[in-house]
């Protein structure tokens, strides 16, 4: 098979939720099947280190994806070109983009559709661009596919797609994540946090990630906090909002939060081993990799009781109201003072971690393809 893969997100240095299920289910379904030929189309330059196999070919399709009118251009116009001119059996979209011009099989991955839900996140153009294209896109793909069972069923009903249609495939956690030594949690407190303990954020500054209320929340609880807690923010400040500053700038105790930026997967390791808990509390997820990324090293975690959530916790977290600052903080308060908590949430945590692998996200995926390339047009 000719099977052509929009891979726009794979930027060096630069990945995201979106951006490393591509890379880590391309990984795997490359190698597992040099039979096939694979066309990876990037937006700019990219990095050697995305080219799997000699089996894999990559083609730069300028411009580069970065507005609603270049989207429209790359996805409406040029792709369906590109497809035929590639004799493609399967398109493959792993971050939901995808065309309504062409008879090729599509297989498209939308993790969640939250700008149906929460359209003033975004910039106006953008989510007139998402709330147009998505849902046609999704009605005509052979097959869809999701994180979860919640995106499932929010995409089912939303869109009025046949739920046969849909393929619930969970997302995966990072080999690199592992529980560390208490000498290297000491030295990573110290670098990072002047040897203090600290809550931990990581993700992307979006405001569906709730960062107004969890600095809300952590004003409240450092009124009471006897341990001189500090909150580490990993993350790019790409959608960082006037809300969020303001938030931010009226906060009491700001200068015990502490802006990080982007961080590599052994930092970011590190962080979530030594801190005393996540603190991840979005109204609204497709998944949440962060969440996996803390059980696997060994850390607590306070997280929303809405959306997909508590479909990939269960039990072994902490599960606040995302609007409710008050209960955000009382939960704080509680992780940060009952280190028995802490452990029995841990060891819930690991039990959990088996539940998901980029292995079998890679071999769903792969069964998503094969079904698409044996459909009738």
């Amino acid at each position: 098979m000719n099977i052509v893969v929009n891979t726009q997100l794979l930027l060096k240095d630069k990945l995201e939720g979106l951006g490393w299920f591509t890379y880590e289910t391309l990984k795997r379904i490359t190698k597992a099947h040099p039979e096939h030929t694979f066309y990876f189309v990037f937006d700019r330059p990219y990095d050697r280190s995305f080219i799997f196999g000699n089996h894999v070919k990559p083609i730069i399709m300028r411009p580069p994806s970065r507005h609603p009118v270049l989207w429209y251009l790359r996805f409406q116009w040029l792709l369906p070109r590109l497809l035929k001119r590639l004799n493609a059996d399967v398109f493959l979209s792993p971050d939901g983009w995808s065309t309504l011009h062409t008879k090729v099989p599509c297989v498209q991955v939308i993790h969640d559709i939250n700008f149906e839900h929460f359209p003033h996140d975004l910039p106006l153009s953008i989510r007139k661009y998402f709330r147009y294209y998505f849902p046609r896109t999704a009605r005509k793909a052979s097959i869809v596919a999701t994180v979860s069972q919640y995106s499932k069923n929010d995409i089912m009903n939303t869109y009025q797609i046949p739920e046969a249609k849909i393929k619930v495939l969970y997302n995966g956690c990072n080999d690199a994540f592992t529980t560390q030594e208490e000498t290297t949690n000491q030295k990573t407190r110290q670098i990072f946090a002047d040897g203090h303990p600290y809550f931990l954020y990581v993700g992307a500054l979006l405001p569906r990630k709730n960062i107004v209320r969890l600095f809300q929340a952590f004003e409240i609880f450092k009124k009471e906090d006897t341990h001189n807690t500090k909150l580490l923010i990993v993350g790019k400040k790409k959608w960082w909002t006037n809300e969020m500053a303001a938030a931010y700038e009226s906060m009491h105790y700001k200068t015990d939060v502490v802006f990080l930026g982007r961080r590599s997967v052994e930092e970011l390791n590190k962080l979530y081993s030594a801190a005393v808990a996540l603190t991840f509390v979005p109204y609204f997820e497709g998944f949440g990799i962060p969440i996996l990324e803390a059980f696997n090293s060994g850390t607590a975690v306070i997280s929303s009781n809405c959306t997909s959530i508590p479909e990939v916790t269960g039990d072994a977290a902490l599960l606040v109201d995302p609007f409710n600052v008050q209960e955000i903080a009382r939960a704080m308060k509680r992780i940060s003072n009952d280190i028995e908590l802490r452990t029995q949430m841990v060891k819930k945590a690991q039990k959990r971690t088996v539940l998901f692998s980029w292995d079998k996200t890679a071999e769903k995926l792969w069964n998503c393809i094969e079904m698409a390339s044996n459909k009738p047009l």
